[in-house]
């Protein structure tokens, strides 16, 4: 049996050459003690894996150890990243740690249970040479006496995949993330309380704790529509921002998904600009489209199933003392 340490077939090793060229172009390289690199991807349905270089067309699941080897390359760039619809079984998630060395860890939710969960875990994956948990690691729960609001636009039910906080040190630096995915629904309607209820509690918590300047930042896929619409005024309802500079990026591999919103990184702001961190961010954000770098051969739907149907995104902050 072929296993992920094994040297690719040249075929393979050549893409994963451009892939390295092109993550080289397009995002920054770590550098020690100067910056820290934090990164949101939904990698679609990532459970089960194909333990061939490349799957066939009967095979199931269509991820094979290329399309991992492609995965894992691309995770390797942050020093911590926020992964969404990790599945049950995490054959693929723990091939991909394999691969990537002791160096790397991970922090991993149980199974959202219930028919809204999907079967869909939160993970954390990240680089213990440039960043180490530094204690608190909890889950959202909606408070019992949000559930009997009456008020127009409350949250009158759990979240249906719950959010999950993880707090990381960097050097003199401690931040918290908060990995979440937003329901999708049959509707975007069916989003806006969720989305509500999401700001209001990490609002109060922010109060609570006395951590507006704390390095309070929400990631993952919110499934906003776009900027102005009903679901992103609810999640920056109470002061939450996402950089400008990720205004207008695309969010996933389909034409139709150049204009949304669907996955953020945001933080709370003073203000529409001034971002209520001890963090320093300069404006260094972006997006990886990996589509047409490898398995070109591909429609877009096939290589959905092997990498994403959705883009990573990432900031950079800078954690010197200049």
């Amino acid at each position: 049996m072929t296993t992920v340490p094994d040297a690719p077939p040249g075929e393979i090793a050549a893409q994963l050459e451009l892939l390295r060229a092109s993550l080289g172009a397009t995002v920054p390289p770590k550098r020690v003690d100067d910056n820290l690199l934090v990164a949101t991807w939904n990698i679609r349905h990532f459970g089960d894996l194909t333990d061939k270089w490349l799957a066939a067309k009967d095979d199931s699941p269509k991820r094979d150890l290329a399309s991992l080897l492609f995965i894992e390359e691309i995770v390797s760039r942050f020093d911590v990243i926020a992964i969404q619809e990790v599945r049950g079984n995490i054959k693929a998630l723990r091939h991909m740690l394999k691969r990537l060395g002791a160096n790397w860890a991970l922090i991993l939710t149980d199974v959202t249970q219930g028919n809204r969960g999907n079967d869909e875990r939160m993970a954390f994956v990240f680089d213990t040479r440039r960043v180490k948990p530094s204690g608190l690691a909890c889950e959202l729960v909606v408070p019992e006496e949000w559930l009997t609001d009456t008020s127009p636009g409350a949250l009158t039910r759990q979240f249906a995949r719950t959010p999950y906080a993880v707090s990381f040190a960097c050097g003199a630096q401690t931040f918290i993330l908060v990995t979440l995915h937003v329901l999708y629904g049959s509707s975007s309607s069916e989003r806006t309380d969720e989305l509500q209820g999401i700001a209001r509690w990490l609002a109060e918590w922010a109060k609570r704790e006395d951590s507006w300047g704390h390095n309070l930042i929400a990631l993952g896929d919110f499934n906003i529509d776009r900027r102005g619409d009903p679901n992103f005024d609810a999640f920056t309802s109470t002061g939450l921002r996402p950089p400008k500079e990720m205004e207008g990026l695309p969010r996933t591999i389909f034409e139709e998904g150049k204009d949304k919103f669907y996955d953020q990184i945001a933080w709370f702001c003073e203000g529409e600009d001034t971002p209520l961190l001890s963090l320093r961010y300069d404006g260094g954000a972006g997006y990886f489209d990996f589509a047409g770098v490898v398995m070109s051969e591909l429609d877009r739907t096939e290589l959905s199933w092997k990498l994403s149907d959705h883009f990573p995104l990432w900031v950079e902050f800078l954690v010197g003392r200049g």
